[in-house]
């Protein structure tokens, strides 16, 4: 995200960034506004659902979800690090 944010803050007037701001909140306020809570019977089905896919074995344990999380991270870092040695 802060590459995107680099790029719009070297690419943008200052009146294309007011304008993109506008726009973004606006989005925002659509999207919030269409957000609804789950209902009890909704979130105990989600729960229900989960606990017979963890029974059955699917899902990822949290080992792999974290060894990916690190990878992912490391890749972000190294990118960053090769956009700074290109600047």
């Amino acid at each position: 995200m802060s590459l995107l944010l680099d790029y719009l803050n070297a690419t943008l007037t200052p009146d294309n960034m007011r304008w993109m701001a506008k726009q973004l909140a606006k989005q925002a306020d659509l999207q919030e506004g269409s957000l609804k809570p789950y209902t009890m019977e909704e979130i105990d089905a989600m729960i229900d659902e989960a606990e017979a896919e963890i029974a059955a074995g699917k899902g990822t344990p949290h080992e792999e979800v974290m060894r990916e999380w690190d990878e992912e991270i490391a890749r972000m870092e190294q990118e960053e690090l090769e956009m700074a040695e290109v600047v």
